[in-house]
């Protein structure tokens, strides 16, 4: 009888320093969880204070050309967003196809062009060019098409 005595006050004394150390590990998960929600606010917030690029157009059909011709457009962008926009690079799918840009930043609310020169000297047939564009708005990376039919000379 006089171990189980001694053998109770063990187990008693295990069961609060468990609980103890169990209250302890709850406090530190709550301030973890608010700390990641604090966290995930913040993104929340910088998220909604980037710029967005939005075009006029998603795509321009200059219908059929004689091969040799040159086609020019203008895509239209808008800043759709709360903070300035800045393009950082604009490619085109083919080398027969030029963009030019201005790297000056695009207020909220402003707009911006890009000039698209396609060269249709080789290029017979149907065509559909992709132009992508990079930025640091939240939709980043966006594309716009160029197509149409190049005829044979």
């Amino acid at each position: 009888m006089k171990n189980f005595g001694k053998y109770s006050v063990l187990a008693l004394s295990a069961v609060f320093f468990f609980s103890c150390g169990n209250a302890q590990k709850g406090k530190e998960e709550r301030a973890k969880t608010a700390t990641e929600t604090a966290a995930a606010d913040s993104l929340s917030k910088a998220a909604a204070q980037l710029g967005k690029v939005e075009f006029e157009e998603s795509a321009f059909d200059f219908g059929q050309v004689k091969e040799g011709a040159q086609v020019k457009h203008t895509f239209v962008l808008k800043n759709s967003g709360d903070a300035p926009v800045i393009i950082s690079k604009v490619t085109a799918s083919c080398g027969c196809t030029q963009p030019e840009f201005s790297k000056s930043p695009i207020l909220p609310g402003g707009k911006s062009e890009i000039h698209v020169t396609f060269n249709s000297e080789g290029q017979v047939g149907k065509q559909q060019k992709i132009i992508t564009i990079q930025s640091n708005a939240s939709n980043g990376l966006t594309t716009v098409q160029l197509k149409g039919e190049v005829l044979a000379k």
